[in-house]
């Protein structure tokens, strides 16, 4: 174990069980059957539906009979993603853990703390009775990242609670009471293709920082997917290129840091497209100088020959979609400011023999905002000739005005640390808001423990947070009666 002398000891040893455990997104089903081994190997009544979410319910500690119960949730599935050159296989394999002085990391990989964090913090509460608590409902859902499909197919019938402690949130001491709306988005392309005789180039945009969708989305960090499409609108204007293949991102709601195209060119136009490469990575690192300063472009030239390629007017949509694609902050809040209202990422871009995909996460505060953000993106499709499809879509989780659980929370909290909580609404998504649809009257919070570069290889989680994180939690839930 490498974790097993950080404290809080009992936390920290179930963060580092779940972390041997493959559960990225869609691929929950072995951390879903571990919490039900759990909660049957202690005797607590517990459900699992088919998609793999799990409610596992502990009776009240004494004295906390009478008390409400209180509802703690957060989510399974982690956002896989890889440093370059790392080979892990993340569907098969455990993260390999280490300890950097206060920091925890996955070398290679990110850390899965959002929202493996969460998890374990529940699994300890659950399976120590000796904590004064009411009755705990644990609420344990799956495939969050990819669109909070786990949730939606939630039954909540098992749940008398109608106040929740959501613990699928960063920074320390930021309250959060509120988030962004959002929804998946889909352009798709069946291109056509014939053989060429050319010159293959394989151009590389690398370095990126890359980020979560939802916290980093105003930090003006590149997005590898669309600065791919600025390079080979450069190449194409050089030397008349024809697309083989793409691929860039890991998930829609994480920035992409890298992505990869195979192109064909005419062999007596290599220059000229060498020259593009050359002219493009020395815009991007004046323009990106400070958010990405380790932007990398790259071309390799293969063997010339006989290319299958997209069809020259199919090369054209393509670059036109990425070309024309919003991306980023399309509007800033005037309730909140600071705050992002509406925004897009361009998450993942993928071309291969099955065809051309562009997955988009959208977010906003105001749904009509959302409504229309999701318009633009069907006309764009329409005039490039993709197929739109939506899915994952959920509502904003509004702020709730009366709130005794804030007002509590923020209370123990000066008394604890003599400081005062930062209390937030957040342009990133949480599962909050479809709760409270489902659970009318749902007086709810979010907290967790401090996180740096969530769902990058870069991820790390602080060990003193965490451990005040904990101390803080069992404080509220003792304070419940």
């Amino acid at each position: 174990m490498v974790l097993d002398r950080l404290e809080p000891q009992s936390v920290f040893r179930f963060f580092e069980e779940i972390c041997a455990i493959p559960h990225g997104s869609g691929n929950t089903k072995a951390i879903s059957d571990y919490c039900v081994r759990f909660a049957r190997s202690r005797g607590l009544e517990h459900y699992q539906d088919a998609l793999g979410n799990v409610i596992v319910i502990a009776p009240a500690a004494p004295g906390y009979e009478d008390a409400p119960p209180i509802i703690v949730q957060g989510h399974l599935d982690m956002v896989c993603a890889k440093a370059p050159g790392c080979e892990k296989d993340m569907a098969r394999e455990g993260l390999d853990l280490f300890v950097d002085g206060d920091l925890i990391g996955a070398r290679g990989t990110s850390l899965g703390g959002d929202d493996g964090a969460a998890v374990a913090m529940i699994l300890a509460l659950l399976d120590d009775p000796t904590i004064p608590r009411p009755r705990l409902e644990a609420v344990l859902t799956v495939d969050e990242e990819t669109g909070m499909f786990g949730v939606q197919g939630l039954d909540v019938s098992p749940l008398r609670g109608r106040t929740m402690l959501n613990l699928d949130s960063e920074e320390e001491g930021v309250f959060t009471v509120g988030c962004a709306g959002g929804a998946r988005v889909y352009l798709r392309w069946t291109p056509r293709r014939e053989t060429v005789a050319a010159l293959p180039l394989r151009v590389t945009i690398e370095g990126l920082r890359g980020g979560h969708s939802g916290v980093e989305i105003d930090k003006g960090r590149g997005n590898a997917n669309i600065l791919m499409g600025r390079l080979l609108r450069a190449l194409d204007a050089a030397a008349s290129l024809r697309l083989v293949s793409l691929r860039g991102g890991t998930a829609d709601n994480a920035i992409a840091l890298s992505c990869a195209a195979e192109i064909a060119v005419a062999p007596e136009n290599a220059e000229a497209a060498y020259a593009a490469v050359d002219a493009v990575c020395g815009t991007l690192r004046a323009e990106y100088a400070l958010t990405d300063p380790g932007v990398r472009v790259g071309v390799a030239p293969g063997q010339p020959g006989e290319i299958d390629v997209l069809c020259e007017a199919d090369t054209a949509r393509v670059l036109d979609a990425l070309t024309l694609a919003p991306n980023g902050v399309q509007a800033m809040s005037f309730a909140l400011p600071g705050l992002p209202e509406t925004s897009l990422n361009l998450g993942v871009l993928t071309l291969d023999d099955a065809g051309a995909v562009m997955t988009f996460s959208v977010r906003s505060a105001v749904a009509s905002q959302k409504r229309a953000l999701i318009a633009k993106l069907g006309c764009l499709a329409r005039v490039t000739g993709a197929q739109v499809d939506l899915s994952g879509e959920y509502p904003a989780w509004e702020y709730r005005a009366d709130s005794p659980l804030r007002e509590r929370m923020v209370r123990i909290y000066e008394e604890m640390f003599s400081a005062q909580p930062k209390v937030v609404s957040i342009h990133a998504g949480l599962e909050c808001g479809l709760l409270a649809e489902k659970l009318p009257g749902l007086d709810c919070v979010s907290i967790g423990p401090q996180m740096l570069g969530i769902h990058t290889a870069n991820e790390r989680m602080s060990v003193s947070s965490m451990a005040r994180t904990w101390a803080f939690v069992k404080a509220v839930l003792k304070a419940s009666v």
